[in-house]
Order: structure tokens, then sequence, then C-alpha cells
């Protein structure tokens, strides 16, 4: 998008960050949950024994984003009364102006002189409300955003009231309804209905049970946002980020608001033509493009979440294995944690600043379960767990992200207790190697005499080895090799989970190799010494 920016406005821009694949190093710029169990070395932080509520980010600033088209007469009083809205945390309010030819961006630029907080975009030409949010997206610095429209409509005291959900913790996303709980103008029928029905096909599509879609009041926490894949240029960007935000797993509530509503003789915008842009959009999110985010590892991740039938079977293999005190080694965002939780102890080990609140949120409410942000590549995090008294260490599909996996299963050895095992599942044979794992950033597919061999070296006595999943290495050659994709999407793995029956037949028959490999080594309680590396 071609923008430019007020004179007197400094530039503050902030890109899309994209967060690092499952057990690569990557820097967090915001705490990722609450510190309740302590804080080791700089950049790790552990949540753990708290509330589940108490582990979310903190968060200091409010990004108000403003699309602005011809509103030169409301601008003065909306802005007004967005900078004194009754909150306690710093403002932004990142103002996007498109194309106006009423003289609006010379009021904009008026009132950002007069006060520091408001930052001011422009496009040359017309594009849509869609468009001037996701400029107004990629500028903003705070914690949250909440979409303010440039009209009298929304009034910014509601603030307070969407922020609750989000700053106790239990919400990634709030929507202020217009149809519940409070006052409102008597306006139009057709209007309203058109609102009832598209919300009505949104929770259908989505399994979600919103009130008011269109809302333009939508508050979400940044990390979120940022990491969620936007395209609509016009009124497109509600149904959109609704689909969105459900394809992602974000938990939604929904507040009342107040709402003073336009005839169209006031400046009111949207038609019957938008409406059915955006059962167009609601649609196409849903079956076409169900690609809701561009961090890859996120979007894979949510897709095999999907299948959990492929990863209970999985872990029936190696079940005999798991102790009473475990550690799994990259949870990512907890697809395969969930088997482990009636251990006595359970230490999720997660180093994506994208994965770890979801973490926190799932799982940090429980006892026996402690979220640690923390880098296997980094030995002196090892220490974080040393006094947890281990017998199991799970490491599923993230040695093959590492460089250097032997210090990762040095650092695995010496977490467990004489006679712990720690069970590795990696992706089996290189000749599998597809765009899939390019995308994933996958170092390498394992052969079974390598991994033997590093586990021997790590000073591991290897007492299990099984590849599994031959029907999943034919269809994983076939869509990376034949079809070229690079992604699996949740559509193949509901597929794929339902056919898992006549995949678990073949596994017995197939003379084909596995597409994954298990493979259990456990620390000897003595005279078993480490292979010189």
């Amino acid at each position: 998008m071609n923008k430019t920016k007020h004179p007197d406005q400094e530039a503050s821009g902030s890109p899309l960050e994209q967060g690092a694949t499952a057990g690569l190093p990557s820097s967090a710029k915001h705490k990722p949950c609450e510190n309740t169990a302590g804080q080791a070395s700089s950049g790790t932080q552990i949540a753990g024994d708290a509330p589940a509520d108490s582990q979310t980010p903190p968060i200091t600033k409010l990004s108000v984003l403003m699309p602005v088209y011809n509103e030169r007469w409301t601008l003065a009083e909306i802005v007004s009364r967005v900078l004194a809205a009754p909150i306690s945390l710093d403002l932004e309010l990142i103002t996007v102006d498109d194309g106006s030819e009423d003289g609006s961006w010379e009021e904009l630029g008026r009132l950002a002189r007069e006060d520091s907080r408001i930052k001011t975009f422009r496009h040359d030409r017309n594009r849509g409300k869609g468009a001037a949010v996701r400029t107004a997206i990629e500028q903003m610095t705070g914690d949250v955003a909440v979409i303010q429209d440039a009209d009298l409509e929304y009034d910014p005291r509601d603030y307070l009231r969407l922020l609750g959900p989000i700053l106790s913790g239990k919400a990634e996303a709030v929507y202020g309804s217009r149809f519940v709980g409070h006052p409102r103008r008597v306006l139009f029928f057709w209007h309203s209905l058109a609102n009832r029905l598209l919300t009505l096909v949104a929770n259908i599509l989505n399994d979600v049970n919103l009130t008011d879609m269109e809302t333009c009041y939508k508050m979400v926490r940044a990390d979120v946002l940022k990491q969620l894949r936007l395209s609509g240029n016009t009124f497109t960007i509600e149904p959109e980020l609704t689909c969105r935000l459900a394809q992602w797993g974000a938990r939604i509530y929904e507040v009342p608001i107040s709402y003073f509503g336009r005839a169209y003789a006031e400046g009111k915008k949207t038609g019957a033509v938008d409406a059915l842009k955006a059962l167009w959009t609601l649609l196409r999110c849903r079956f076409l493009d169900t690609r809701f985010t561009d961090h890859s590892g996120f979007y894979i991740l949510q897709s095999v979440a999907r299948a959990q039938k492929y990863n209970r079977w999985t872990l029936r293999q190696c079940g005999r294995f798991i102790g009473r005190r475990v550690l799994e080694a990259g949870a990512g965002i907890g697809n395969l944690s969930d088997q482990f939780l009636d251990a006595d102890r359970l230490i999720l080990v997660e180093n994506d600043p994208v994965y770890v609140p979801r973490l926190c949120d799932r799982f940090g409410s429980r006892r026996n379960v402690r979220v640690i942000h923390a880098d296997l590549t980094r030995p002196d995090d090892f220490a974080l767990w040393k006094d947890e008294q281990i017998d199991t260490v799970f490491c599923s599909n993230v040695l093959e992200h590492l460089q250097d996996d032997e210090k990762v299963l040095r650092g695995f050895h010496d977490t467990l207790v004489p006679g712990g095992h720690c069970v590795i599942v990696v992706p089996a044979g290189e000749w599998l190697h597809t765009g899939v794992d390019d995308e994933l950033g996958h170092c390498r597919r394992y052969s079974i005499k390598e991994l033997q061999e590093k586990m021997e070296a790590a000073g591991l006595r290897v007492v299990f080895t099984k590849p599994f999943c031959r029907l999943g290495a034919l269809a994983w050659w076939f869509s990376g090799r034949i079809l070229r994709k690079r992604h699996l999407s949740p559509r193949q793995m509901i597929w794929f989970d339902r056919l898992l029956p006549i995949a678990m037949i073949l596994d017995r028959c197939l003379p084909t190799p596995g597409m994954s490999l298990i493979m259990v080594g456990q620390r000897p309680n003595e005279g078993f010494a480490r292979k010189a590396p």
C-alpha cells in the first residue's frame, strides 16, 4: 500500500513479526506468561502453579485503529472522545486517511500537531476500510488494538468494558455487541436483519455463537492480530477477521456496547452489495482460502490438531515408556500435551513466543503442570528443570529443526533420572524431504542408523525403535513431490484422521518406509558411558 506520512509526524512502523519454528532460537518482545515459578537466565520466563487467567502477556498500551474517509466534520469530536477514553493504559491513535476528498487529511494533520499520541498515515486513493485497517495494523505499537470508525456511532467510553476479558487473561479478542443489554437507537429493519443473517452464517461456518459479527468494535491482542493473514480491502475486513480469529483458535468474548447508528443521509456507507461481499468472504475463508496465518509452524500445528486419532495412535506406540514425571520438549500448542495430563508432574517446554501463551491458557491452571519458555539449544536453560526428577523426556518433531541435535540429546540425557526414558519422534527418510519440510525449517529427516548413533553418543541406550505411518509416507511424498504443496491444511488432516483405521492396517503390510520414526533411549543406571563425539 502506498501511504504518505504527515510531514509533522515521525515514522513509527511495526512490521509483522514471525515466531521461530518449534525449538529454534527466537526473542520474545513480550513476557509470554506471568512469572510465577521463578526466573532464570535473561529472556527465559516460567509459568506454573498459578491460575491461567494471570498468565497473559502484560498489556500496557492500547492502539486505536481509525480508518478515515470523508469524515471531516466528525473527526475533531471522535478524536477528542478517543483521547479522553477512561482507561489506565497508554494510548496511541493510528489514523489512516483513505483518499478523502473533503479535507479530512488536513484536519487530521491539525489534530496530530496538537497531540503526539495521534499518528497519521494516508492512502493516495480510496481503497476501502479493510485496506486502511491493515495499514494501521502495520503501524501500531500497542499490546492490544481496537478498530474505531471515524463517525460518532461507537462510544470510546466502552473501551474499558472491551478490555476487561483481555486484561483478565480470559480472551484474545472481544467483540462489542450492539444487539444485547444496552439502549440503542432504533433504525433500519432490513439492515439489522442482514447483520443478523451474516452473523448466523459466520456462526455456522466457524462453530461460534456471536450475536454481532459485523460490529466495528473488535478488540484483539496485538500478538495474535499481527499474525493473522488479512487481505480484505473493503468492509469485508469484518467477516474476514472473524473467520481468521476462529481459525486461529482465539478465545473470543462479547460484551454489550452503546450504539448510536447513523442514517444514510448522515453518511452511513454500507449497503446490500456489502452484505453480498461479506457472505462471499465468509465462504471463501471457510472453504477456499483456509490459510489464516503466515506463521507456517502455527498453521501446520493447528492443522495437526484436527487429527486427534493420529496423535493418540502415536502415543500408544510408545506409551509403556511414559513415566509419572514427564517433560515435553517443544510442546508447540499442546497437541500431544493433553495425553500427559494425568502425570504427577508435567513440564511443558517451548521456545516460540507465539505458542507459549497458548500453552499457558490451556494448561497453566493445573497444579501438576508447569509451562517454561526456554531454548533447547542453550545448555543453561536445562538448569530450569534440573530439580524436577524427570523420568521421561518426550520430544516430538523438534530435533529435525535443530542444527546441533546431539547437544540437545545430551541435555535430555542429563535431565533424566537414572533408568528414565527419552522418547523421540522425528520425520523419517530423506527421500521424503519436500517443500513442507523446507517451509517448516527442517534441517533433516532421519534414518534409523543416524538417530541411533546420535542417541548413543549422548549416553542413551536405545531400547525401542519403530518406523510408522507407511500410508502417510506415500501421501506426504505425493502431496509434496507431485502436487508441490508446501503446507498441510486442516482439511487434509481431517481426512487423514478419518482414514486412520486403514492406515493402521496398512502399517502392518505395506513395504514402504514409515513417514515418522519413534526411538526410545534409556539413561542407564551405571556402566554405560557416552561414545566419544
